[in-house]
């Protein structure tokens, strides 16, 4: 590639129904790359496997790249120069190219029936393919093909001496030939296989680097050769390391749905912001030359630099996932938490729903993902049952007797409380601590325990009884006094 070369990268995913984590981290870095050197970040469906086609899993792709933040500059939506972005729709293409190869003696018609292929498609394992249709002679082929007998094209690969070529995360990569199979390039229904479209598509797509995961190491010599058949110019790898899960027994294996969500979507919907998914992901496999771990996505393309992409395989650490949401969840005001989490709230449609804008503040530096909400305000909701041992603490030297002495103390003082606020609340606490020389944690603990029924809230008394509003708050303090 040319120092003048605009960068080109492209995600190419599959509509399979969901966008893993490992996808994910896949666009990221393809987008991070084009960004950071000015270039253009490019979206194409690769759909031509069509057993794993999903409805509606487009919209999903491009709702996650949306709320990831990662905006594509040319795709089946948005358009462009190098159109059409779905591999179903350039159907008519990579027939003349595959017909070239076998012309150039790259390839050849194979006439074997499924059974005898013994070949797999797109990204799964083939146990190879004998090559017996590798010889077939001129005249054969041309009796094959007037006679209308199916047949797909393989990739006509040379056996012998090995396949190099580098990487700038893996470095240089040798592969012994003899380990490559002559794979399938357009299957008997016309379309072709991922392995044969996406070299097409990238060369005419202008795609100057290659960014997708170390499992296609072992197949990108077969790639690189293609690329020579035609006289192409080879794009710049990028392989990325695996990610892996840590089971409950302590051991990595491949992250899967046994480690937890691994899914974007399904990590939305668990309460985790994109923004701190995506900046997490950027770790997997990233280091940036500091210790900062907090990157919003404009300071991530200013420093992303490819040399500081890792071999090693990255462990996705759902701990470490909280720790960095529950950061940005502290790290925003209190107008945009209170707008995002009110869909965790489960308040909807409730009459707590117009007084959430008093409940938020409680809780944003006191969770860490969003569906933590409801448990920790189940209590405004329905007062849950408690017993009368609540009202001791060896803090605040409370217990049922003293509590009960200042719950009736309390009480007729709330119910002659004019003005319901957790400003006059609390004043109206402080002064009875006063008057009774008693620190203020004393009689807060017992109207903490009577109108919540919680050791631990969001909020003291005062601004919990502003939220539940007179009536609920006496009727709960009486209760409490008659539990006691």
């Amino acid at each position: 590639m040319s120092n003048t070369q605009t960068v080109r990268t492209r995600f190419a995913p599959s509509p399979t129904g969901f966008m893993h984590v490992g996808n994910l981290r896949t666009a990221l870095y393809a987008f991070l790359l084009a960004k950071s050197q000015g270039g253009k970040f490019v979206l194409r469906i690769e759909d031509t496997d069509r057993t794993r086609y999903v409805e509606n899993a487009v919209e999903v792709i491009y709702r996650t790249l949306e709320q990831a933040g990662l905006p594509h500059d040319e795709g089946p939506d948005v358009g462009g120069d190098f159109g059409p972005y779905v591999q179903s729709e350039r159907k008519s293409i990579y027939l003349a190219y595959a017909e070239e190869l076998v012309r150039r003696g790259a390839a050849y018609y194979c006439f074997c029936d499924k059974t005898e292929e013994h070949d797999g498609d797109e990204e799964s394992v083939s146990i190879g393919y004998d090559g017996r249709c590798r010889n077939l002679s001129e005249a054969v082929v041309k009796e094959h093909l007037a006679d209308g007998k199916p047949y797909v094209i393989r990739q006509k690969i040379d056996k012998e001496g090995v396949s190099t070529f580098d990487d700038l995360v893996f470095g240089r990569i040798t592969i012994e030939n003899k380990v490559l199979d002559d794979q399938i390039l357009i299957k008997r229904d016309g379309m072709p296989t991922y392995n044969f479209a996406n070299v097409v598509d990238d060369h005419l797509m202008q795609i100057t680097h290659v960014v997708r995961g170390s499992e296609y190491l072992p197949s990108t010599p077969k790639y690189n050769l293609l690329y020579t058949a035609f006289g192409w110019e080879i794009p710049q790898y990028v392989h990325l390391p695996l990610i892996m899960g840590r089971s409950e027994d302590g051991t990595i294996a491949k992250l899967s749905k046994r480690h937890g969500s691994v899914s974007f979507e399904n990590l939305v919907a668990e309460g985790y912001l994109p923004e701190a998914i995506v900046n997490y992901i950027a770790l997997l496999g990233w280091s940036p030359k500091n210790d900062r771990e907090i990157f919003p996505m404009p300071e991530l393309i200013e420093i992303f630099n490819i040399h500081g992409l890792n071999k090693s395989p990255a462990v996705f650490d759902y701990d470490k996932l909280k720790w960095m949401n529950g950061e940005y969840i502290k790290a925003m005001t209190p107008e945009e938490f209170a707008r995002r989490s009110f869909a965790f709230s489960g308040l909807e449609g409730t009459p707590l729903a117009e007084k959430w804008n008093k409940i938020a503040p409680l809780l944003q530096q006191r969770v860490e993902k969003l569906d933590e909400i409801p448990e920790k305000i189940a209590f405004l909701r329905e007062l849950p049952e408690y017993t009368v041992d609540f009202f001791c603490n060896k803090k605040s030297k409370s217990n049922p007797e003293i509590a009960k002495t200042i719950l009736n103390d309390l009480l007729p003082a709330c119910e002659a409380q004019q003005e319901w606020s957790a400003e006059a609340l609390s004043a109206l606490f402080t002064g009875y601590a006063t008057e009774h020389g008693m620190k203020l944690g004393l009689p807060m603990w017992g109207i903490r325990i009577a109108v919540s029924g919680c050791l631990v809230t969001p909020g003291g008394p005062a601004e919990i009884m502003e939220i539940l509003g007179r009536e609920e708050s006496l009727r709960r303090i009486r209760l409490a006094l008659d539990k006691l």
